[in-house]
C-alpha cells in the first residue's frame, strides 16, 4: 500500500562551533534520487533503485534505533569519506572543513 504522507529522513551539518546556536547555519546534503527539491528533476532509472536512497526511505518509518547504519552513515559524512560522499548527489562542505 502507498501512504498519503511522506515523512522523510534528512541528513544535514553545520559549520557552526555551537550546533544549538539559534544562528547556527545548518547545510542539507542530497541525495541522488530521494525526493527533496521540488524544482528538480525527477530520478528514473527503472527497474532499479539507489539502494541508499531507497533505505532512506524505508528508514523514515522507523527510529535510528532500528537503522543503526544512518548512525555510521552520518558518522562517515563527518568524517568527509570520498566512498561515502560518492553516494550523495552534493556535498555542501566541499573544500571547506568537515562539519
Amino acid at each position: 500500500s502507498i501512504t498519503k504522507e511522506r515523512t522523510e529522513v534528512v541528513l544535514q551539518g553545520t559549520s557552526s562551533l555551537d550546533p544549538n546556536d539559534p544562528a547556527a547555519v545548518w547545510e542539507e546534503f542530497d541525495f541522488k534520487c530521494k525526493p527533496g527539491d521540488l524544482k528538480r528533476r525527477p530520478c528514473f532509472i527503472t527497474p532499479y533503485h539507489y539502494r541508499l536512497d531507497w533505505l532512506m526511505w524505508f528508514a523514515a518509518f522507523q527510529t535510528y534505533e532500528q537503522n543503526e547504519w544512518i548512525i555510521h552513515l552520518a558518522g562517515k559524512l563527518l568524517a568527509q569519506e570520498e566512498e561515502t560522499l560518492s553516494l550523495m548527489a552534493t556535498n555542501p562542505f566541499a573544500g571547506r572543513a568537515p562539519p
